[in-house]
């Protein structure tokens, strides 16, 4: 790095610090969900332009975050996402989420007490108007039925693959360790992201699922679209949070991010 990029860095620094400071309230975490409303967030919902929160979905009521689905009368495949306004690389996120209440009529079988957060995502505004899932990497979240084994904190992959244990895995879905968490109680999940080194899901603070090297799919055509717009790199060093909409109503109460010394 010469002189002239350092300094400029330092000025970059400097402006941001106080920033992420008084974002922070003077601690090292950085509340995304600010328990009022939904300021510094974009809705993107299969079928409808960025921006457009379709049928109400996303809301916030009495400090908590809300997926909801009383304004639908079916489904039919309206997908969302939810997107924080930055992009981010190396930090722990932290999030508290609940299922409550019925899916939607319409909604797949899969998607019972389904939700997600997904990192290293894609923009809103780079997403087809029609784009289910942005492509990112998914730390899925899962409520039990009451009786099965069900784990949450589970990998899913749309538009990408990741490295474990040496190896490339293209498969869509990877079970975590997790416990069972049945009913409509209150969970915290944490993941610890180091950029395109590591990514570790963390439940009561044990790693459930590791993995390394997530990046892009070029056999996926959303994935190839960014691909062949980054010049051909896979790799994924950072990018977009997002929570998830997937027919079942669910609840946030925390979202929060503490940054990390790359």
């Amino acid at each position: 790095m010469n002189m002239k990029t350092r300094h400029l860095l330092s000025i970059v620094l400097l402006i941001a610090l106080p920033v992420l400071r008084s974002v922070a309230g003077g601690d090292d975490w950085i509340q995304l969900f600010n328990g009022t409303d939904l300021t510094g967030w974009i809705p993107k919902i299969t079928g409808y332009e960025v921006g457009e929160n379709a049928n109400n979905t996303f809301r916030v009521e009495n400090g908590v975050l809300k997926v909801c689905y009383d304004e639908y009368t079916a489904f039919e495949g309206k997908f969302g996402h939810l997107f924080f306004e930055k992009p981010f690389s190396n930090y722990v996120l932290r999030v508290e989420y609940r299922f409550v209440g019925n899916q939607t009529p319409g909604g797949p079988g899969w998607a019972f007490r389904n939700s997600g957060i997904m990192i290293h995502g894609q923009s809103p505004e780079s997403m087809q108007k029609n784009q289910k899932f942005p492509v990112s990497i998914e730390y899925q979240l899962l409520g039990g039925n009451g009786t099965d084994k069900r784990t949450t904190a589970n990998l899913c992959t749309p538009g990408t693959h990741v490295v474990m244990d040496g190896k490339l895995v293209t498969r869509h879905v990877t079970q975590s360790s997790s416990e069972t968490y049945h009913g409509d109680q209150w969970v915290t999940v944490e993941m610890e992201v180091r950029g395109n080194k590591s990514i570790k899901h963390i439940i009561d603070g044990k790693t459930v699922l590791s993995y390394a090297q997530p990046q892009l799919d070029p056999g996926d055509p959303d994935a190839r679209r960014i691909i062949d717009s980054r010049g051909g790199e896979k790799m994924l060093y950072g990018g977009t949070i997002s929570l998830q909409a997937e027919s079942h109503p669910c609840e946030f109460r925390k979202v929060e991010l503490k940054l990390l010394d790359p």
